[in-house]
Formats: C-alpha cells, structure tokens, sequence
C-alpha cells in the first residue's frame, strides 16, 4: 500500500493517493488538524460531496476518502466489505490509530457498518440524515411520496457502484447476528437528523436507543443535504457532536 505526497489543493485542502491493498488507488482529501474525523458522502456511489474545507469544525483533521469507482478513485462495483477494506487501508496509510467517522446518508450506514467490522479503529460514529438497517415499505412510500417536494442536489455518481452497494447493504440487513452486535457494540454513536428531510427518521431514532451509548438529535428546519443548503448549521451540529464524543 502506498500514499503518494500530498499536493497542496484548493483553500487549505490537500490532496493525497491511497493505494489499497488490492492494488485500486482511492483518492483522499485532508483537511485541518486535530482530531481525525474520516467524512463518508452517501448515494452510495456518489463522488466525495463532502470534500470541503467550510464543513469542518476547528480541533479536526478531517479525511475525504472518495469511494472506489467514481470520481477520482479508481476501480469499479464492489460490496460494503470492500468499502470497509478500503477505509482500513486509507487509515493505515494515514497513520492513524483510531479515528471519528462521520457519514452523512448512505454514509451514516457505512460507518455503522465500519464501526461494527473494525471497533478497534472507531472511536466514535456521527450519523446525519442516515437511512437506518431496514428496508420498511413505509419509510419508502412516505420517502417516495416527497420526492417531488425536495430540492435536488447534482451530485456526480456511477450506477453500478450503487447498485452492488445496495444489493451487499440487503445482505447486511439481512444478517442473523446484526440486531445482537448493535446491541454489544463499545462505540459511541451520534445519530443527527434533518428537520426537513423527507425521509422519516425513526430508524436513527430506534439506533440510538440500541446502541448502547447512543444519542439523536434533529437539526431543525434542514432538508436532507444541509451540508449545502446550511453549512453553518451542519457544522454546529457536527462541532458539537464531536465535543460530546470527546467526553465519552
């Protein structure tokens, strides 16, 4: 696994190349110092949305890992092992012990995922406006049925990538042991939603309540992507959900 040197990018981002193990070079931003938060984008298969200095609260070296398949990353379909092998391998090659993991969306069940795989390496999950372990027929009726009432964001991403994540996301859901490892699990974990968004948030409420140390909070009067619409109000919340983690 190599990282080649970091080339100095836009507004004090940086820019680095992960090699992963399987020989797929991941693109990563950086972003900051301080704590290491690692910033997951959702669809899944979107481009690394996230990647932006504004979104990063002070006190935090934040990593923009860009999923393998699109964007800047190389490599094609893959399954959410592979999404966590890939994230292990950005963490080594960065140096890093143990590190936050934020995911918005899609990426809030990815770093579920990831904290479940690799508790050793997670020291605590932000969650915002995630879609939660399920595949409930209401939640998608109600999330159809405000489609049409929600403002889009272009956001670049690659179908195939998408669709081998959401086929490996049924397979996880659909685990004997799931329930029983978020119940044991030792990692903290914030759960955020958005006020507006169109999609229902219980299942964010019904993980903070399993998790054993488990948090939700609403970010009222936010659609889905408040990242774009409400930096300011998306970094508060990620600012002090990263003060409350640091107190666990």
């Amino acid at each position: 696994m190599l990282v080649s040197d970091p080339i100095a990018s836009i507004a004090g981002m940086e820019q680095m190349t992960v090699r992963a193990a399987d020989g797929v070079d991941l693109h990563v931003g950086v972003h900051g110092t301080g704590t290491d938060v690692v910033m997951l984008s959702g669809g899944p298969g979107c481009v690394q949305y996230l990647e932006r200095d504004e979104l990063v609260p002070d006190g935090c070296r934040a990593w923009f890992p860009e999923p393998r398949g699109v964007g800047r990353s190389a490599g094609g379909p893959h399954d959410m092992a592979q999404a966590v092998a890939d994230l292990e391998d950005v963490r080594r090659a960065a140096s890093v012990d143990r590190w936050l993991v934020l995911g918005h969306s899609w990426g809030c069940d990815l770093a579920v995922r990831y904290a479940l795989d690799v508790p050793t390496a997670v020291s605590g999950v932000i969650g915002i406006a995630g879609h939660g372990p399920h595949k409930d027929r209401t939640w998608t009726q109600i999330y159809e049925q405000g489609k049409l009432t929600e403002t889009p964001i272009e956001v670049e991403w690659d179908k195939g990538v998408w669709q081998s994540l959401s086929d490996s996301f049924v397979d996880w859901i659909h685990e004997p042991d799931l329930w029983r490892r978020l119940g044991d699990t030792p990692v903290p974990m914030i759960f955020i939603a958005a006020g507006a968004d169109i999609r229902p948030n219980w299942p964010l409420r019904q993980l903070a309540r399993l998790v054993p140390d488990g948090d939700f909070e609403v970010v009222d009067g936010v659609p889905h992507d408040f990242w774009a619409s409400h930096p300011e109000a998306w970094l508060t919340a990620v600012r002090n959900a990263h003060q409350a983690l640091q107190h666990r």
